[in-house]
């Protein structure tokens, strides 16, 4: 059932379509459901186009969160909606470009051994290569927090259920964590921009990695509400392994140990200091 997005009480429809409401002689024929709790439009953006709820989601508001993910996707369904396998494709493929070109641009005083290792194999192979790096740290990212949502507080020793219970929210849904944490990644199709305008490109990829870090605790809070510490918490579970793979992955493919773009500890306290910001606020 849909859910008001401002208070998050259910309501049966979101709004109501009535008889030649593509005329427009006679108007659009369409009436936003109104809310019985706060007397508010139930889901605004069910009007609204793409663009609007791109540039929301930018700016994290809790409603177009609530609007995708309770009322125009299912959390609890246990297949990703096409639209989201689309979404996560082409995060996946923009994510190859941009890890290629970080790699590239980083100077060898950074600790980096020298890239010409790589660039020396076939271009298809190098492709091949930050793909399978990308993957790899994607399902590092997706895969703590799916399995540590999962766990069945009933299940978990009586001596630590209690700090479990208050640490670990329970989400029986993997799919729906996956959906948001998608979801909230959108922003990492800023640097797109690339294309139009050139810009120091590990500074802002440093930058979009940052709010993408905002973007999916904020996701996690509004998905399970079980507040921004907890959230966090899986949040900076799920970069940290995400990290560490992507680093023995590169230090494997003997590209160094120095690669700043993907510092454990560059995360974690670029995750410490968003959340500090986030209380002061």
């Amino acid at each position: 059932m849909p859910i008001c997005i401002h208070c998050r009480h259910p309501v049966p429809v979101l709004y109501t379509t009535y008889s030649k409401a593509d005329d427009r002689a006679l108007g659009k024929g369409v009436r936003l459901t109104q809310c019985p709790t706060c007397k508010d439009f139930a889901d605004k953006y069910v009007e609204h186009d793409f663009v609007v709820l791109f540039i929301d989601l930018v700016l994290i508001k809790s409603e177009v969160y609530r609007h995708l993910l309770f009322n125009r996707l299912t959390p609890s369904a246990t297949h990703f909606d096409r639209s989201i396998i689309r979404l996560g494709s082409l995060l996946l493929l923009f994510d190859v470009y941009l890890t290629w070109a970080r790699i590239e641009k980083l100077p060898s005083a950074t600790g980096l051994q020298n890239s010409n290792i790589l660039q020396s194999q076939p271009i298809v192979l190098q492709y091949f290569f930050f793909l399978a790096l990308v993957l790899a740290s994607t399902l590092a990212f997706h895969v703590p927090i799916r399995a540590l949502c999962g766990v069945n507080p009933a299940r978990v020793p009586k001596a630590v259920r209690g700090v479990w219970g208050r640490l670990v929210p329970w989400y029986p849904h993997p799919t729906g964590l996956s959906t948001a944490l998608l979801v909230s990644s959108c922003t990492k199709l800023f640097p797109i921009l690339l294309i139009i305008w050139d810009y120091d490109l590990p500074s802002s990829a440093t930058a979009v990695s940052r709010a993408v870090i905002v973007n999916n605790v904020a996701a996690l809070e509004i998905l399970m509400d079980c507040g921004y510490v907890r959230a966090g918490m899986l949040v900076a579970v799920g970069a940290g392994v995400s990290n560490l793979v992507a680093w023995v992955m590169v230090w494997c493919a003997g590209l160094g140990t120095g690669w700043e773009g993907y510092s454990v500890v560059e995360s974690a306290r670029a995750w410490v200091e968003e959340m500090m910001r986030m209380v002061e606020v």
